[in-house]
């Protein structure tokens, strides 16, 4: 059984980072992808909080990239027909995504799924650090202007927001 959530977190991450791209060359592209990538940590590991649901959805999968590629208009787009993007895309998990977006657009809901990991199994031993995540500088901001603004990404973040409220103890919406 796999217990690693690295595949689900590199598609959705991958998915992220193409539906919403960097502002700039190479440097803004790493500091997207890095944001990108905490943020998707951080909600796969809210999401699939112990090595049992993460060995769990390795086996039954995340379910794809299908209703969010329609939901942000990728499925119009060439990349959406490549045989080759389609192993990966099934790698991608709706929920981890909307939760991705959830914590890019809010820093206090993102400072608080990110205090929410504390004791977990995912971070027993060393205890990560989601700066980016959390505190971006102004060249992070920069780099991710797309994945980071709130009117773009609502339609993907308002998915399953209410239910990532529900897994951080929080009973009002912010995103409608």
């Amino acid at each position: 059984m796999l217990a690693d959530l690295s595949p689900l977190i590199a598609a959705t991450t991958e998915w992220l980072t193409r539906a919403y791209p960097s502002s700039g060359g190479a440097l803004a592209h790493a500091l997207c992808e890095a944001q990108a990538r905490q943020a998707v940590t951080v909600a796969a590991w809210l999401r699939y909080p112990t090595a049992t649901d993460a060995a769990l959805v390795g086996l039954t999968g995340p379910g794809g990239s299908a209703r969010l590629d329609r939901i942000s208009g990728a499925a119009d787009s060439a990349a959406d027909v490549d045989a080759d993007d389609s192993a990966w895309r099934s790698w991608v998990d709706e929920v981890v995504a909307s939760w991705a977006a959830c914590l890019l657009t809010d820093p206090s809901l993102a400072a608080g799924a990110v205090a929410g990991l504390t004791g977990g199994d995912h971070t027993r031993v060393t205890p990560p650090d989601f700066r980016r995540l959390i505190a971006p500088d102004v060249r992070d901001r920069q780099a991710a202007v797309l994945l980071r603004h709130p009117d773009l990404i609502a339609p993907v973040a308002a998915l399953h927001h209410p239910q990532l409220l529900a897994r951080l103890g929080r009973g009002q919406a912010l995103i409608a």
